[in-house]
């Protein structure tokens, strides 16, 4: 597993406090009970969004292969498809 880089970590950090102010101030719980179900669901949504932001950054990065390009799927292209296509015995 990937270490978190420092956005990732400011992201889901900023989330969790963010999110859990807002939860106890909404709900206004005073009990034990309540608290940990809203600092549960704050960690929770903190590492969602910790998780997700980076993909989306790397979404819009990434650029499709044009196919017609001359050797972008040339001989090595050909035989990593057909070694996919077929079922592998190893584990």
């Amino acid at each position: 597993m990937p270490r978190p880089n420092p956005a990732q970590l400011a992201y889901g950090s900023a989330t969790v406090i963010l999110s859990a102010l807002v939860m106890l101030l909404v709900t206004q719980a005073r009990s034990g009970a309540g608290i940990v179900v809203v600092a549960s669901a704050a960690l929770a949504l903190g590492l969602t969004v910790a998780v997700t932001v980076p993909a989306k950054r790397a979404a819009h990065r990434a650029r499709p292969v044009a196919a017609g390009v001359p050797g972008r799927r040339g001989a090595e292209g050909a035989e990593a498809e057909r070694r996919l296509a077929q079922p592998s015995l190893r584990r």
